[in-house]
């Protein structure tokens, strides 16, 4: 992967040639600074952003294991996705300073539509990834930080631009994907396995370009949580066998009574993009896609009646003499199905010498979003949740002045920006859990919506030489309105409207030293509103509990930044020092009884030095790469918590750290091989959960992967890798997969 100068039907496995990765400008050349032209399909948010950058294009993805696009960066500085198997719904982005129970403090976007799920912020809120695939990627380009007024506060942690193709003649790339891993843990011990087949196709024709995408999947993973039994001061139950007992983090007995959540998905992705040339300036695109998921979830009941040997799944149990009690919910099967539409448009012009015109607006929808859950594991019973109705709409429009003469040594971006977030949510019993036309009473009703409008303008002036002045401001007004929660147990419950506004300032101040090294001090505010159901959802649902506050208030990040990047050791190096500081933090706490509470934390700050590195051609075919993270992170106010104080900010690494390395043999071999390494963080806010190496935990972990490929014809090639060679049992909260074994065949025409 590159790191980018300042300024400036069916997938699988692919390889990550370590060729070039993370983080850091080639050469005073390729730089702004410098005054280089840009390639056009380099997002124009990337290209004028201060923030430090990394890059990573598609052929390079094709190098390593990569199955759903967003392993597209996981070889990425400070990065980290939390992909708990292949085909999570839930892969959240985490970075420098955002753990992976803040899905809001990042943002993805592809060819300019946003793709980030911001109706909330937590596990169950990841980005829509499935809309693109592997085979579309052009480039991927990563910002770090809020320092940019082109965008929200939610880009505090990174944001994501993916570029898909532009096909200039006829083309076609299909590959098709096997995989497997065994998984044994408890009393759970069985392969999982499943494939992958995608296409993507395009051709232009005069001045319309066509592309096509379709994608299959049908993957089985592993179990996600392990029911526990409760220590119940009564006497009697049902002698069994078949439990584990082990300790919780905290160090606390527990009692594993079975496997849940393994989850059988099928999902299908169909896309159409069409754009349009008027002139050799001018274009528009429109993107159509849908994104079907049929999923259902099984359980693996450990227990059995010591005298009869017959499962046991509800009452009162007896373990070696002594008695607990059962959840039902730890042993009920569950499915859902959802159907998730985009529709994009984009244009883009330059109007004249001076002036460059850029427009993108998205609607996201759900027409069809049902949960279902059994009350246990023998009920014909259970509850159905609706989810149709939910989704959000976004508009920026953006002008981009660049005088060539007169005021030249300017750039000035000038926005507004549009969004609108609508959730609804309704929980029925249901007499057959399988089928929502059994619906009796309405248990449960969530809705509400929120709503930004914001204004920025940015300069990039360049006011000597070797100096590069960035300066900006966003004004954001947020609202939120028609709030409702109801429950059996609180009755209907409506909330007033609210409204905030909020200033962000910007500002970035850049010296190249010389040709091959540039300096740069970024200070940037941004504020992270509330989310729809941070604020107004409050439900169960299965086996977890979700607890909103109406009245939390907005994150106020201010993040700094000291960095040198330039050329060095036969690569390119970028070494930071990074602080940011965050007052009214938004977090989504989860307990072990799987309930998750939203509330602000008063004051968090977190600071640290990031190095990366890529050298492609060290050697005669061979590149290599890898980045390191430290982060000292602490709690400074919480009134709520006052335990947490001093302590450190739960799912943030002390270290993270890349190493890749990529081989060509020759015109048919390559092969790859990568390590990453997280070090120890914390789920529970006053750190108490200090045994973070089993289920619950958020554990560190040390994984190498490693792919062969070889190129059988021009158009066809064929590859076999392996993730987790070591088969390191690791966890953020649910277990990760162990050792998976990757095979895959492409076609490219």
């Amino acid at each position: 992967m590159n790191q980018n100068p300042p300024g400036g039907l069916r997938p699988l496995a692919l390889i990550l040639a370590a060729l070039s990765l993370p983080a850091v400008p080639a050469s005073a050349s390729e730089r702004e600074l410098s005054e280089i032209t840009i390639e056009n399909t380099r997002p124009t948010v990337a290209a004028g952003s201060p923030a430090p950058q990394a890059e990573v294009s598609g052929e390079q993805v094709r190098e390593f294991n990569a199955v759903n696009v967003e392993d597209a960066v996981k070889y990425l500085p400070s990065l980290q996705i939390r992909k708990r198997f292949i085909g999570d719904r839930n892969a959240i982005v985490a970075s420098r300073t955002a753990g992976t129970v803040q899905s809001a403090r990042s943002l993805v976007y592809a060819d300019g539509l946003l793709l980030s799920n911001l109706l909330g912020n937590s596990w169950g809120f990841a980005p829509r990834w499935n809309i693109v695939g592997t085979e579309e990627i052009d480039t991927v380009n990563v910002l770090y930080g809020p320092y940019s007024a082109t965008l929200p506060g939610n880009s505090a942690g990174a944001t994501i631009l993916m570029t898909t193709k532009r096909p200039q003649q006829p083309e076609l790339h299909a590959r098709a994907q096997a995989f497997r891993s065994h998984f044994k843990l408890y009393g759970t011990d069985e392969t999982f396995d499943g494939h992958q087949e995608q296409a993507s196709a395009g051709a232009r024709f005069g001045n319309l370009t066509v592309s096509l995408f379709g994608n299959h999947l049908d993957s089985k993973g592993q179990p996600m949580s392990f029911g526990t039994a409760t220590r119940d001061p009564g006497v009697g139950g049902t002698a069994v066998t078949g439990y584990h007992r082990d300790k919780d983090p905290t160090g606390a007995d527990r009692v594993i009574v079975s496997a849940y959540g393994m989850d059988h998905t099928i999902q299908d992705v169909g896309k159409l993009r069409l754009a349009y040339d008027f002139s050799r300036d001018t274009r528009l695109a429109l993107t159509l896609a849908e994104w079907r998921n049929d999923s259902a979830t099984s359980v693996d009941n450990y227990l059995r009646n010591a005298a009869t040997g017959a499962a046991v799944s509800s009452g009162n149990i007896l373990v070696d003499g002594v008695r607990y009690k059962l959840s039902a919910a730890h042993f009920a099967p569950g499915s859902s199905d959802t159907v998730n539409r985009l529709y994009g448009v984009s244009f883009d012009s330059q109007l004249s010498p001076d002036w460059r015109l850029e427009a993108a607006g998205s609607i996201y929808r759900t027409p069809t979003d049902v949960s279902r859950s059994a009350s246990s594991a023998t009920s014909a019973g259970g509850s159905v949740t609706l989810g149709d109705g939910t989704g959000w709409r976004n508009l920026d429009l953006r002008a981009v002045w660049k005088p060539q003469r007169g005021q030249a040594g300017h750039t000035v971006t000038f926005g507004v920006h549009r969004d609108d977030y609508e959730y609804l949510s309704r929980t029925y019993n249901a007499t057959s859990w399988r089928d929502e036309d059994t619906r009796t009473t309405l248990t449960g009703r969530n809705e509400g919506r929120t709503q930004t409008d914001a204004v920025y303008v940015q300069d990039e002036w360049k006011f000597a030489p070797r100096w590069l002045l960035t300066a900006g401001v966003r004004q954001e007004r947020w609202q939120a309105v028609d709030g409702s929660i109801y429950s059996t147990a609180l009755g209907n419950n409506r909330f007033a409207e609210r409204e905030e506004k909020a200033t962000s300032p910007k500002l970035s101040l850049a010296y190249d030293l010389s040709g091959d090294w540039l300096l740069r001090a970024s200070f940037g505010k941004a504020y992270r509103f509330p989310t729809v159901t941070e604020l107004f959802q409050t439900e169960k649902q299965g086996a977890t509990t979700r607890i909103s506050d109406p009245s939390l208030q907005p994150e106020k990040i201010v993040a700094s930044e000291l960095a040198a990047e330039g050329s060095a050791l036969g690569g390119s190096l970028r070494a930071a020092w990074f602080q940011e500081t965050i007052r009214d933090a938004l977090y989504s706490f989860t307990d072990y009884t799987n309930t998750t509470r939203n509330q602000n934390v008063d004051k968090l700050r977190a600071r640290g030095v990031e190095l990366a590195y890529q050298a492609p051609g060290v050697l005669r075919g061979l590149d290599l790469g890898g980045s390191v993270t430290y982060v000292h992170s602490r709690v400074l106010e919480n009134d709520r918590d006052p335990a947490s104080v001093g302590k450190r900010m739960i799912r943030v690494p002390d270290w993270r750290a890349t190493l890749f390395a990529s081989y060509h043999f020759d015109e048919k071999w390559t092969g790859f091989v990568g390590v990453k390494y997280s070090g120890t963080q914390y789920n529970n806010t006053n750190n108490s959960d200090t045994h973070a190496d089993r289920y619950g935990g958020n554990s560190k972990f040390l994984t190498v992967d490693a792919k062969l490929s070889y190129r059988i014809a021009r158009q066809v090639a064929a590859a076999v890798g392996v993730d987790n060679l070591g088969n390191d049992k690791h966890y953020a909260f649910h277990p990760y997969p162990q050792r998976t074994y990757h095979a895959e065949v492409r076609f490219d025409l």
